[in-house]
């Protein structure tokens, strides 16, 4: 598989990246993929200043790929800081692919790409992420590119808007590692 062209996200690319994430997590848009969280969360999954003090914010990267029609993908990465006695890690977050074309590869090879980036500017040895516990297919897509349950979990922020609208309140996260050496 040849390595996807990446390039990190500039300010000029933060409306057009919120449209992609939202379009690929929430909404009736969403429903044209598998990732959606449309039934577990409603309002929007991010919003261009957001997205803009992410891209600005030292130790972060938002990664993005282009194809003819636009941003086809794009992934958040952040370096995570170094506790004593510990590896290098990266943070990666809001892995999104176009819905229209998921399950076509294209989040594989961004995966990729991204692990490949972590590892290269930051000596990252390790990346880990959050997915809301209930997302049980995702977290099967992750395991089977390597990523592992640490057992640790993470509350669900209610009652904040930045994180969308829950529609359960059972919601959580589960932490996943992928060891990159």
């Amino acid at each position: 598989m040849s390595q996807l062209p990446l390039r990190p996200a500039v300010p000029a690319d933060v409306d057009a990246l919120a449209a992609l994430v939202n379009s690929a997590y929430r909404g009736d848009s969403s429903r044209a993929g598998w990732t959606t969280e449309a039934d577990l969360l409603g309002g929007q999954r991010t919003e261009p200043a957001g997205l803009a003090a992410a891209i600005a914010r030292p130790g972060n990267v938002m990664l993005v790929h282009e194809d003819a029609a636009g941003l086809a993908c794009t992934v958040h990465l952040q370096r995570l800081p170094a506790k004593a006695g510990s590896l290098p890690k990266a943070y990666l977050g809001m892995l999104t692919v176009r819905p229209t074309t998921q399950a076509s590869g294209l989040g594989r090879q961004l995966l990729a790409g991204a692990e490949a980036w972590a590892a290269g500017e930051w000596g990252a040895q390790a990346i880990e992420m959050t997915v809301i516990a209930q997302r049980a297919e995702l977290i099967a897509w992750y395991e089977r590119r390597g990523y592992e349950r640490t057992r640790e979990t993470r509350p669900f922020p209610y009652g904040d808007a930045n994180f969308g609208l829950p529609q359960r309140d059972d919601l959580y996260f589960v932490v996943l590692q992928k060891w990159l050496a």
